[in-house]
């Protein structure tokens, strides 16, 4: 926003008070944006929301008081990522390089660098023409010996990219186009270009290449909008966001908690039943299992330990004919079983040892945590995260542009700029793309 021709001069405690009104209404949408960013909610962007409808009221206001050249709003805020990055090139480590040990540090790593030689990728350079017609091979240092560069995502059947299509910018206003006068200029770095006039607008096709990049970090371009009026020359500095060539990472745990039987066998205690002289006698025991834990229905067996006889006090196990055997239990989950003292004469006497063995059967929780492990996202393809089945919770870390952290969860809201996080109808995945639309 330019302050009027009259006021340059004038500090700006004695500018007018409407005037000052409106850099108040400013300062109070820059107060609320900052608040937005610096804790994220409904409320926060509905406070910046309102802020900037007041601060287009004022702007308004401000243009219909004089003719002086004012700058409303620009548009992108956002300058694209560039497209040519797809084509990722190593450079070959020299002879005499760092040790394996050095190689593997961060600082060390060869650069990942966009621009990939316009040559056929993996050949030499190509040769230098001499006079006299003959060709020379590219030149090379015996001490510093070359290697081409490695291509990677670069076969010989892919056509490399081209060049980014120009950024657009348009600029909205009053009182901007001169009349009769020369076309506004728009600088930005080392480019320098003329508007085309438009209905209360003004239009610069800017090369990609002029808004300076990193590749992984956003950065700020400043471009200079001067606009002669008069033999006067009012400038605006219009700041543009310029995204990075890779957006950033992310990371998901999954806390998974399945169940697993776990087993043990179980040996009762020996049951002994006496029969006096000719007398048959049975014990009935019934057994419940340990809390928790239930008998396998198919994994149980009686076992006979003893059979003990008498006939005039001269021991003889043949005079018994008893056994163990299982009986029907009296309430559900237990095992009952009978044993059975039983002589084969009316002289005998007989005494039967028994017990049984099961198998004891449980479910256990078992929990554990599965990582995906650090993983970059692209402006140019989705990403595809499997869910585990028996997921009951998960946490999924979101790192932008290098300095923007993020943790979510399924309670958490998901309105991350420039990311679109969905979750399949189906519960299976969740569906990560980088989105330069998906403008705060």
């Amino acid at each position: 926003m330019a302050r009027a021709e009259a006021d340059t001069a004038l500090s700006f405690g004695d500018i007018a008070a409407s005037r000052r009104q409106t850099f108040a209404v400013l300062d109070g949408l820059n107060a609320a944006l900052r608040d937005a960013l610096e804790s994220p909610g409904a409320g926060s962007t509905l406070a910046a929301a309102r802020e900037a409808e007041r601060a287009t009221d004022a702007l308004e206001r401000l243009s219909g008081s004089d003719d002086a050249p004012l700058v409303l709003s620009y548009t992108p805020r956002f300058v694209p990522p560039r497209r040519a990055t797809g084509e990722l090139a190593l450079t070959p480590r020299l002879p005499s390089g760092p040790s394996p040990a050095e190689a593997l540090q961060p600082e060390s790593l060869p650069a990942l660098s966009a621009a990939t030689p316009s040559s056929t990728p993996g050949t030499l350079p190509a040769p230098t023409q001499v006079p006299g017609g003959t060709q020379s091979p590219p030149s090379t240092s015996p001490s510093t010996p070359q290697s081409p560069t490695v291509p990677r995502y670069a076969p010989d059947f892919a056509v490399a990219s081209g060049e980014d299509p120009p950024v657009q910018v348009e600029v909205f206003g009053v009182h901007l186009p001169p009349a009769g006068g020369a076309a506004p200029v728009l600088a930005v770095g080392a480019w320098r270009g003329a508007a085309v006039i438009g209905p209360d607008r003004l239009i610069f096709s800017v090369p990609r290449a002029a808004f300076a990049t990193d590749a992984a970090r956003s950065v700020f371009a400043v471009g200079t909008l001067s606009v002669r009026r008069a033999h006067r020359v009012a400038t605006f500095q219009l700041v543009f966001t310029v995204l990075p060539d890779r957006p950033g990472a992310f990371a998901l745990d999954q806390r998974v908690v399945t169940t697993e039987s776990e087993s043990s066998t179980h040996v009762s205690p020996e049951i002994l039943v006496r029969g006096a002289v000719g007398e048959t006698r049975t014990l009935r025991r019934c057994f419940d299992p340990p809390a928790g834990w239930h008998f396998a229905p198919d994994r149980r067996r009686v076992v006979v330990v003893e059979r003990l006889g008498w006939q005039d006090d001269v021991a003889d196990p043949s005079l018994n004919s008893g056994s163990v055997e299982f009986v029907p239990p009296q309430e559900p989950g237990q095992i009952c079983v009978a044993v059975v003292a039983r002589p084969v004469s009316r002289a005998a006497r007989t005494a039967t040892i028994g017990r049984f063995e099961a198998t004891l059967v449980r479910d256990k929780s078992v929990e554990r945590v599965t990582k995906t492990g650090v993983r970059a996202l692209d402006w140019r393809e989705v990403v595809r995260i499997p869910l585990e089945k028996d997921v009951t919770e998960w946490k999924l870390y979101v790192r932008l542009f290098g300095e923007i952290d993020r943790e979510l969860d399924a309670t958490t809201p998901w309105n991350l700029p420039f990311l679109r996080i969905l979750r399949e109808a189906d519960d299976q995945a969740l569906i990560l793309k980088a989105d330069q639309s998906a403008q705060p």
